[in-house]
């Protein structure tokens, strides 16, 4: 076990730093989402597709 460990120790690490990145992203988004900030990172006052996305009870 030791040996393998040994001789992929280059792998592991490499797919423990992939692992935490992934997890910061999701984490980010799940936090962002929450606190209601949108995907685009700007709000939907100025955009061209805010009607399409958050469409009101009167369309």
């Amino acid at each position: 076990m030791i040996t393998w460990i040994s001789s992929n120790i280059g792998t592991i690490i490499v797919a423990a730093v992939l692992i935490a990145i992934v997890v910061a992203i999701i984490r980010s988004t799940i936090k962002n989402r929450r606190s209601g900030k949108t995907s685009c990172g700007c709000g939907c006052a100025n955009c061209a597709m805010a009607g399409q996305c958050h469409k009101t009870n009167s369309d």
